[in-house]
């Protein structure tokens, strides 16, 4: 039995495939789109996201419109004619209102909220929202049925309805503020211990639509590890149910629920993320659904390889920033504690010696060559703010080593991120 039916209307129009690339310094604007015009020119229409957090202003001491501001200009400088947006990545309520003016695409992540238990009236009115839900439904593709039984009801409801209210919240908030329909919506749900199974997706699905939230991309908890900057660790058939799963309930949820009819799933910390590129291709394909990637850390990661191959002051200045690293990991590591594995014995004290391409090597995400490191890729990977503390010592080794870092973000993008991916 379907439940209430939505009728939205959107004129943003997002695009069936689009990429995150988050840039911590606002200096690889042009080099990233050079990459979205390359997959533009085999056929392949990608909407580039330019993304920051709150988190990551705060570390480098930057501001919201320095995004807005990089992204305007490649598009202007590159002459790209299709959509973009800038994305208030990661926010809440205590930090939405310095991005409201300058992002049209806004995360709302309400991972803070899960399993706060509501009182006995909020979950007496969710059950009245979900009551139209059958008891048992079938999804077309899913071998088995989804059973909603109340007990699992009162579970879901315990767990996710206050997210789902803080959700309706903070979109209520930014519509107050910009309009109804001048962004793009998303929810978040990825930072969390669990993965939300597809009949808890389900429930979540049915509940955003009931508050009338027309998200447009979801990010929900997916088994296996998502470190920053390294490869997916994980059992790829399990991953590969799971993203199906997930698929095929967004697919129900448009139809029965009258959720935006472009909706799709939303992959953080998607960079790097080789080894499920080819499932989530296959399955996307498939289904004739969408996807959404977000890449932000693997572009600083591309500025640190492209310094290493640079002048000789700007190698000196990516081993004395590791060097520091090394010995301020705990602090570095703490705000990022659950997306990165790093294995201390594997990380070498002094690199004082090593050439150029060694360190470019042991930093670059090939997997196949010996020289790669990923406990120092991961490392490095939360160390942008020492690159931060060197203020304009940085920023002018990004400008006299511009082009040897734009090649580097260009190919990364496009031949190791978006090729694996499409």
């Amino acid at each position: 039995m379907r439940t209430r039916k939505t009728n939205y209307y959107i004129t943003m129009e997002l695009g069936k495939y689009s990429f995150g690339t988050g840039d911590r310094f606002a200096y690889q604007g042009k080099a990233q789109l050079a990459a979205i015009i390359k997959a533009r020119d085999i056929g392949l229409d990608l909407t580039p996201v330019w993304n920051k957090s709150n988190r990551e202003h705060q570390i480098i001491g930057t501001l919201p419109v320095s995004v807005r501001l990089e992204a305007d200009q490649a598009i202007k400088d590159s002459g790209f004619d299709n959509p973009y947006f800038v994305d208030a990545d990661h926010i809440n309520m205590e930090s939405v209102d310095p991005f409201i003016d300058h992002s049209d695409f806004f995360t709302l992540d309400v991972a803070a909220y899960i399993g706060n238990v509501p009182d006995s009236d909020q979950i007496a009115r969710g059950r009245a929202m979900i009551s139209k839900l059958e008891k048992t439904v079938n999804i077309a593709g899913l071998d088995k049925a989804i059973l909603l039984p109340d007990d699992f009801l009162e579970e879901v409801l315990r767990n996710y309805l206050l997210a789902i209210e803080a959700a309706s919240e903070l979109y209520a908030y930014i519509v107050e503020k910009k309009g109804t329909d001048n962004f793009i919506a998303e929810v978040s749900m990825d930072e969390v211990d669990t993965p939300q199974s597809p009949n808890e997706l389900l429930i979540i699905l049915a509940l955003l639509a009931e508050y009338k939230i027309p998200v447009r991309t979801i990010a929900p908890k997916f088994s296996g590890r998502f470190n920053k900057g390294v490869d997916y660790v994980g059992d790829l058939e399990l991953f590969r149910e799971e993203f199906e799963s997930d698929l095929l309930v967004i697919k129900y949820a448009i139809e029965e629920f009258g959720l935006p009819s472009d909706l799709k799933l939303s992959i953080h910390s998607g960079s790097d993320k080789f080894s499920i590129y080819p499932i989530i291709g296959e399955l996307i394909r498939k289904h004739d659904m969408g996807i959404h990637v977000k890449t932000a850390g693997t572009t600083w990661l591309e500025e640190i390889i492209g310094l290493s191959k640079g002048d000789s002051q700007s190698l000196l200045m990516v081993k004395e920033i590791y060097k520091e690293a090394y010995l301020r990991q705990h602090e570095l590591c703490s705000p990022y504690a659950d997306v990165i594995d790093i294995k201390k014995e594997d990380l070498p004290q002094n690199i004082d010696k090593w050439s150029s391409e060694e360190t470019s090597a042991a930093f670059r995400h090939i997997p196949d060559n010996s020289s790669y490191n990923p406990s120092m890729r991961q490392l490095m990977h939360v160390a942008y703010k020492l690159a931060a503390e060197r203020g304009d010592e940085f920023r002018q080794a990004l400008k006299r080593n511009e082009l040897i870092i734009a090649r580097e973000v260009e190919e990364n993008l496009f031949e190791r991120h978006i090729k694996r991916l499409f």
